[in-house]
């Protein structure tokens, strides 16, 4: 019997705020604020139109139906049966077209190995106990030559500082107990975990936040937010 990657705290944790996951007031707000930045990043190196695409831990669908509205076909997966409930209600209201599905990465890979032109699995690695099997899934998941992308938080002092103190405790972007410091993960981890699951790192991109002008960036600074463009090997 496989033992299912997830930590049920977590999984309660997002449960109790699904109701707010569409409130771009709500304690999601930074996902609201960040979602056009990581989706045009995304688009711009795999040009979604057209492509069979995977949001893995997709929770209430912000990222999926971005991807959806342009003009990829996406399944999201998720192991949250209220964030997939506030999730599908949200397509009434946006029109846009998602496949939702309540099962985990491993899982759904056994189901449908090599099926997607493109995976993503944003700010998820940090929330799981085990993150390299969730990165071999995402490998066994996307087409050879496919792309996966991958973003979470570093893990040093900075991060630590940043991510937890600022972000959770002084300016209260996010509710406390958001992110546990132990589970963020280096990029030099990620890669290797990337290629030991046969995904070829790419592409490695910070994601910053300037708390006076309230305002999130992508550039070079990797400290503490960041994102990894991954391919599968041919």
């Amino acid at each position: 019997m496989t033992t299912l990657n997830a930590d049920p705290a977590e999984l309660q944790k997002f449960s109790d705020l699904a109701h707010r996951w569409w409130d771009p007031a709500s304690e999601f707000k930074p996902l609201h604020e960040i979602n056009p930045l990581r989706l045009n990043w995304i688009d711009d190196i795999a040009s979604l139109a057209g492509k069979d695409v995977l949001d893995i831990g997709c929770g209430g669908g912000i990222l999926s139906e971005g991807m959806a509205s342009l003009g990829a076909t996406v399944t999201g997966i998720d192991l949250s049966e209220k964030a997939l409930g506030v999730a599908r209600l949200h397509l009434f209201e946006s029109g846009q077209k998602v496949d939702y599905r309540l099962v985990s990465a491993e899982a759904f890979a056994e189901e449908s190995p090599a099926r997607f032109d493109v995976v993503t699995c944003m700010e998820m690695l940090e929330h799981v106990p085990d993150p390299a099997s969730t990165i071999a899934a995402c490998a066994k998941l996307v087409k050879p030559g496919g792309h996966v992308f991958f973003s979470t938080l570093n893990r040093n002092l900075k991060a630590y500082a940043l991510a937890i103190i600022g972000a959770e405790y002084l300016l209260k972007l996010l509710p406390r107990g958001t992110h546990e410091y132990a589970k963020f993960i280096k990029p030099s981890e990620l890669s290797r975990y990337s290629r030991n699951a046969g995904l070829t790192p790419q592409t490695l991109t910070g994601m910053n936040y300037n708390p006076l002008t309230k305002v999130y960036a992508l550039g070079r600074n990797t400290d503490v937010n960041y994102l990894l463009h991954t391919r599968r090997e041919t």
